[in-house]
């Protein structure tokens, strides 16, 4: 070979390694167009084969890694309402409701499809929206809720990733998960063809891309959503599996007409021979799922039988509750009691009035859905109680299985709060996950919340924003009506202030201590008795917090649900205000004068002259001026309705749940720049 022929071997050589070396970085450009659809792997639960995807969608645009996304959710009871479906996804109720053209309360109909907007962002190398989910039932599996519970917006193996403190083969009810739900933000290539959103689109039973793109108004086409998941035409979508369909504007969907028949399945291609005795593929992959999953539930039902009743049994004879250690000395914190003094102690989590031993027929009751726990385990979560792990009173911070938790030493009775919470299930009512007896103590185990009492955010710290207080106030309220109306049986909170609300690390508002709440039935029931005695309820035993009592229980003690809605319009005033529910007055000569009450302050704000003024100077300075006047003023004048003091003027709590969904909504919508 001659010097010239070798000489333009060695250049095509060099450029052929040149071009081998750039196919990485041309790859990169293709795949920061678009997401590798999940193709039906996230039934692979414990596949040893590395499938990055399923953990999410990558992190493909440098300068995007926060932005608004949607997820699309099929209404299924108990998440049928734009409210039980913004907590189960993580997403504002209002905004849902806005989007669908619905109510928060309103009941949506059976396998509907539902817009949810989320935040989504990156985390490590994959988008995501993150939200929480309390497992229901031992045996209940990360496959059920991924694919069940959240219809394919997750992943068993995502699930997996994000709880590895979990045994993927030994979940148990009570679990908190991480759930991280599939979003994209839009790549650039995406932003420059005009796409300004994703939506993340559950695949169901005989979809295919054609009839995807016809579900929605904005004229959505079928390359742009292949596009988006590298599909050709000829590709195979799955039920329980995403795919990002990209809008322009804002997604919605194309009106239902009552009645409707789901989608009809995809046409055969043309040059396939249409029978009727041949099943698609599609239908095949849905018979191989569908009998996969009706084995999967089969065995997890098995599992979960046998589990509950051999835990059952065991927490029956863990620890067992001697008659002879019953003990009922004085209720209502009677002075006989010589636990008195622990009344100092009670915080927020728990009792702060009765002070007497769990009775072991109330032990007994609870134990059926409640844990039992040994005092061993305690200690061993809380360090034997050290000092650096008291949150506050007698209410310690511990561990137990990889979670968080509060745990409250008392020698009070709690019996009346344990019935109570084990009954309540509702993401804006603190949890309780058991209790133990030990020595004449009883420690209750409660969801950890991190960031402790609103009551601290708003008297002491001060840097809540507008939107944080109008959504703190509508979760109350939520929290409130479930109390109120939606329960089995509905309760009375009797005690409800500032103090024993507690915000979790997502600034979601809990209400806590239900040492005296009341159910409405016995409340009822008690009426009828007095009734046929000649006279009105009363209680000998008045008990609450300066400020927030409601007149008609302070007087006579008279206990109806309005109290509670005295009790929420007074925590409304604290939050415009940042004041304290009762404070003490100064006179003109610098002594202190009598009770200065928020209830009463209101009044003189909201009427006569001068009304924007003197809202003005009522609302927290700490705002600095950055609030929707038009909104503070009605949530203003709502909450001088719930302190009316005649109590039959006081709104509902259903009402006053509907009236704050509409005031957080426009709040959320309000941009503090304009």
């Amino acid at each position: 070979m001659d010097k010239v022929s070798f000489s333009k071997s060695k250049s095509k050589f060099t450029l052929l390694i040149s071009l081998l070396n750039l196919l990485p970085f041309f790859f990169s450009i293709s795949s920061n167009a678009q997401q590798m659809y999940v193709n039906n792997k996230q039934n692979d639960c414990y596949t040893k084969e590395t499938l990055p995807f399923t953990n999410g969608f990558q992190c493909n645009n440098p300068n995007r890694s926060t932005c608004t996304s949607y997820l699309v959710f099929r209404s299924q009871p108990p998440y049928d309402s734009a409210t039980t479906i913004g907590y189960l996804l993580g997403s504002e109720p209002p905004q849902i409701a806005r989007i669908n053209n619905i109510t928060d309360i309103d009941k949506i109909p059976l396998n509907n499809l539902v817009i949810a907007p989320v935040t989504c962002s990156c985390s490590g190398k994959y988008y995501q929206h993150t939200t929480f989910y309390t497992m229901k039932y031992t045996g209940e599996t990360y496959f059920f809720t991924a694919n069940n519970t959240f219809q394919g917006l997750t992943t068993c193996q995502a699930l997996m990733t994000q709880n590895p403190q979990h045994d993927s083969r030994s979940l148990t009810a009570g679990m908190n998960l991480t759930v991280p739900l599939r979003c994209a933000c839009p790549t650039k290539n995406q932003t420059a063809a005009g796409f300004n959103f994703l939506l993340s689109y559950l695949v169901n039973w005989n979809d295919d891309i054609s009839t995807i793109a016809e579900t929605f108004e904005n004229g959505v086409t079928e390359e742009s959503i292949n596009e988006a998941n590298e599909l050709s035409a000829d590709d195979t979508i799955f039920p329980f599996t995403t795919l990002l369909v990209p809008f322009k504007t804002e997604p919605k969907i194309k009106p239902k007409t009552p009645g409707s028949l789901p989608p009809a399945a995809p046409p055969a291609p043309a040059d396939e021979p249409v029978t009727d005795n041949k099943p698609s593929p599609m239908k095949w992959v849905g018979i191989g799922i569908g009998a996969g999953l009706f084995l999967l539930l089969l065995t997890g039902f098995l599992v979960w039988f046998l589990l509950c009743h051999r835990r059952r049994r065991t927490r029956y004879h863990s620890e067992p509750v001697a008659v002879s250690e019953v003990k009922n000395v004085v209720v209502m914190g009677g002075k006989d009691s010589d636990d008195y003094d622990s009344k100092k102690q009670a915080g927020s989590y728990g009792n702060n009035y009765s002070y007497t031993s769990v009775s072991s027929e109330g032990a007994r009751y609870a134990m059926d859905s409640l844990i039992l726990y040994k005092f061993e385990e305690l200690q061993k979560a809380t360090g034997f109680f050290r000092e650096e792990n008291r949150i506050q009173g007698s209410v310690y911070r511990g561990v137990i299985n990889g979670d968080d938790a509060a745990i409250k030493k008392t020698k009070g009775d709690v019996t009346n709060e344990i019935n109570i919470l084990k009954q309540l299930n509702h993401s804006n009512v603190i949890r309780l996950s058991g209790f133990c007896k030990h020595d004449g103590n009883t420690y209750l185990v409660y969801e950890f919340v991190e960031n402790g009492s609103l009551s601290n955010w708003l008297h002491n710290k001060h840097n809540l924003g507008w939107k944080q207080r109008a959504q703190i106030a509508y979760q109350i309220a939520d929290g409130l009506n479930y109390l109120h109306n939606d329960a089995n049986p509905p309760y009375i909170h009797k005690d409800l202030k500032s103090s024993n609300i507690l915000l979790d690390s997502n600034w979601r508002a809990k209400i806590a201590n239900f040492g005296v709440a009341r159910s409405l039935a016995q409340t009822n029931l008690q009426e009828e008795e007095d009734e046929e005695a000649g006279g009105m309820q009363l209680t000998r035993h008045v008990v609450g917090t300066k400020g927030y009592m409601a007149p008609e229980y302070l007087e006579s003690g008279v206990i109806t649900p309005k109290m509670d809605v005295f009790a929420f319009g007074v925590i409304i005033l604290e939050l415009l205000s940042g004041k304290e529910a009762a404070t003490m007055s100064t006179l003109d000569n610098g002594k202190l004068g009598g009770d200065e009450l928020l209830s009463e302050s209101v009044k003189v704000v909201l009427e006569g002259e001068n009304v924007r003024e003197k809202l003005v100077g009522f609302i927290d300075p700490s705002l600095k001026k950055e609030y929707p006047l038009d909104l503070a003023f009605s949530m203003a004048q709502l909450a001088m309705e719930c302190v009316s003091p005649d109590m039959n003027a006081r709104p509902s709590m259903l009402k006053v749940f509907t009236q704050l969904s509409k005031i957080l909504s426009s709040s959320l919508d309000w941009d503090p720049s304009v």
